[in-house]
């Protein structure tokens, strides 16, 4: 059995006076990619949230990496190990690509601008965009600088949320493999919409409902079970 990087354990989460997460519980293998799964307000991007300290915890435990995390500050969570993509990218449109990388890295040493040499070998297009503002920058190629930056620094997990949203189905494709071979040596848990990218990253799956887990198990097989895939994905 490999090694668990994150454990969740009953962990609820409110957004003002909406219970979002009602006693989420999973455990993500190390050295996989983790996919979770459901439909759109199931709790899956809050659950990334959660864990990042964003929208912090009410109950329950998260324990990364051995250490509980449940009640750090985003800030020490960054620097414990863990990166963040978000929904939204937030990619800084009026700074350069490498101005993003530079705000990204957490400590400015030879260690860093090493792993960044090595994102332009899975990222081309960003160093040659290297001096230009990131709003120039085509969906895919924001998406892959919203991933990228987070890899200078030395996190043994990845939450990346929604990296497919809006963007072509060659490009889908072409993040997918990146994503494949970032998880040889990072950790990744993944909310995806699009489960055709779900299922060429994923091993193993959570599928949330109104909050709560309501089934997991590998990717594989979950590709082969039409009725689960309707029930609570919406796919015929």
């Amino acid at each position: 059995m490999p090694d668990t990087v994150l454990t969740l354990e009953g962990v609820q989460t409110f957004i003002d006076q909406h219970h979002i997460l009602q006693g989420v519980s999973l455990e993500v293998p190390a050295g996989q990619a983790l996919v979770l799964l459901g439909r759109n307000g199931a709790g899956k991007s809050t659950t990334l949230r959660t864990v990042m300290g964003l929208t912090p915890a009410s109950r329950g435990s998260i324990v990364f990496d051995g250490a509980d995390i449940t009640q750090a500050r985003p800030y020490e969570i960054a620097r414990a190990g863990i990166g963040f993509v978000p929904e939204d990218q937030a990619v800084l449109y009026t700074l350069t690509v490498e101005e993003n990388f530079r705000l990204a890295m957490l400590s400015e040493d030879e260690a860093s601008f090493a792993r960044q040499e090595a994102v332009f070998e899975l990222f081309p297009d960003l160093k040659k965009f290297w001096k230009s503002k990131a709003g120039v920058l085509s969906g895919g190629q924001k998406q892959m600088l919203a991933i990228a930056r987070t890899m200078v620094n030395d996190h043994k997990l990845l939450l990346i949320d929604e990296p497919s949203k809006g963007l072509a189905p060659i490009l889908v494709d072409q993040l997918a493999e990146s994503l494949n071979q970032i998880k040889s040596h990072t950790t990744i848990v993944l909310v995806e919409q699009n489960f055709h990218m779900a299922s060429q990253v994923g091993q193993d799956y959570y599928i949330l409902d109104d909050g709560l887990v309501v089934h997991q198990g590998v990717m594989s097989d979950l590709a082969q079970d039409h009725e689960l895939k309707q029930k609570y994905l919406g796919i015929a």
